[in-house]
């Protein structure tokens, strides 16, 4: 099937030629005549399938049969919702690449940078905006925008917005926009907690999956690599010099862990930069755009800064720690294996983490193959200890998982670590909430 069966307009058909693209990916194909019709969707695919052309397409297309050229200002007509900076940015790259020769105007929100100008654009007028749930909030409620004239919601990367703890800002949020309008739920795994969230948002949603749910890419080959804690960051060294990889993707689990490796590969003799929620949002502009160019070898990155990152043809993705969110582990591995090409995923496994390897292996229903490393064998003397909190202090109570492995047991709100704030807290004091009128700390944050 090629584009041109999907019954788009000819200016979308002339951006997607430009764009490189012939025929339309699985979820394309599905999504697309389902959201031209006006039916609410629940979409699931694995990342890098192409859902976010999958939307932003269709969106489009209804947008333009109800457009008012001789309107004196445009109004927002569509919302996209996304859970991180980057992940909004790079949505916004793709509503503009496709929207190129229409004359619909499109804008991103999010925080980690000055509202001022966000409140210049909106003020131009806008039909499509792309927003991170919290900077939202924030224009909301200084009056910087209006929602009652959204005709169409996306959630995008919805399970990353529940694991972040934005349930009751996409409430909040909900509130403010008509009840009658078309609304689009798409997220690469289905947990329960999606399916309550459908139910809640969603009017007699058509389902749109391409692959089984919470599964990995084929094209991705997955390893581990069973090592002791302790040399961890050696063995790293060791593979990227000794298979000589130019392009490599690592994962930890906390801020305070992906500063720490940088620094220790950059000893190495190895060019490397982190990017996290600490970072400020021209750091992690320059540090993408450097791992993108080759300038730097590796990029350090934890869940929540590396969701939404898209760079093609990426070969080698290496969790350097295992995710204590089985689901997580789908999401890191999927920045490789995109748009079809072929992927590597290796992780780097101690004992503490043999809890988090069986949950991991029961969600992907599958058993990731080990390999030992010669000189790196893990010291079988060792035994398991608790792994330390995401915050960095104390010790992670280790408590008896669902699935049969070890998993912490709950200590709060995710978004007071590694959430979506993109700093320590998250949550507006009881004073902050007193003084509407001033800007508060979470309108810099990566909400």
């Amino acid at each position: 099937m090629s584009f041109d069966k999907l019954g788009l307009r000819a200016e979308l058909l002339r951006a997607i030629e430009e764009t490189g693209y012939t025929k339309p990916t699985p979820i394309q194909a599905k999504a697309i005549p389902l959201i031209i019709d006006g039916k609410d969707i629940m979409g699931g695919a694995q990342t890098g399938t192409g859902k976010t052309a999958g939307f932003t397409l269709p969106l489009y297309q209804r947008l333009m049969a109800t457009e008012n050229p001789g309107a004196t200002k445009r109004k927002i007509r569509a919302l996209i919702l996304a859970p991180t900076r980057e992940l909004a940015a790079q949505v916004n790259e793709s509503v503009r690449t496709y929207g190129k020769y229409l004359p619909l105007k499109s804008t991103v929100i999010f925080g980690g940078v000055k509202i001022n100008p966000q409140i210049s654009k909106l003020r131009e007028g806008v039909d499509i905006l792309v927003a991170t749930p919290g900077r939202l909030l924030d224009h909301a409620n200084q009056g910087t925008l209006s929602l009652s004239q959204v005709d169409i919601l996306v959630l995008d990367e919805a399970d990353r917005m529940l694991d972040m703890g934005f349930i009751n800002d996409i409430k909040k949020i909900m509130a403010l926009l008509p009840k009658k309008k078309q609304t689009l739920l798409f997220s690469a795994t289905f947990s329960n907690a999606i399916k309550k969230l459908s139910k809640d948002l969603l009017h007699n949603p058509a389902l749109v999956e391409v692959s089984q749910r919470n599964t990995t890419a084929e094209r991705i080959s997955q390893t581990i690599h069973p090592v002791d804690k302790s040399r961890k960051r050696e063995l790293l060294s060791f593979l990227i010099g000794s298979k000589n990889w130019k392009q490599v993707l690592v994962f930890t689990r906390t801020k305070h862990g992906a500063n720490k490796l940088t620094k220790q590969l950059i000893i190495d003799g190895l060019t490397a930069s982190a990017i996290h929620g600490n970072k400020s949002q021209g750091a992690r502009n320059r540090a993408l755009s450097e791992f993108k160019s080759g300038k730097i070898r590796v990029l350090v990155a934890t869940d929540v800064a590396a969701r939404g990152l898209d760079i093609d043809h990426l070969p080698h993705v290496v969790n350097f720690e295992l995710p204590n969110i089985p689901e997580d582990y789908v999401h890191r591995i999927g920045r490789t294996g995109r748009a079809g090409k072929e992927g590597e995923a290796i992780s780097l496994v101690c004992i503490d983490e043999h809890g988090y390897l069986n949950d991991i292996e029961k969600v992907i229903s599958a058993k990731i193959p080990k390999v030992m490393i010669d000189g790196y064998e893990p010291d079988p003397s060792i035994k398991a200890e608790p792994i330390k909190k995401s915050g960095g202090g104390g010790k992670r109570h280790l408590a008896p998982s669902k699935r049969g492995g070890r998993k912490p047991a709950a200590s709060g709100n995710r978004r007071g670590s590694e959430g979506g704030n993109g700093r320590p807290g998250g949550s507006r004091s009881s004073s902050a909430k007193k003084k509407p009128g001033n800007r508060t700390r979470r309108q810099k944050s990566d909400r």
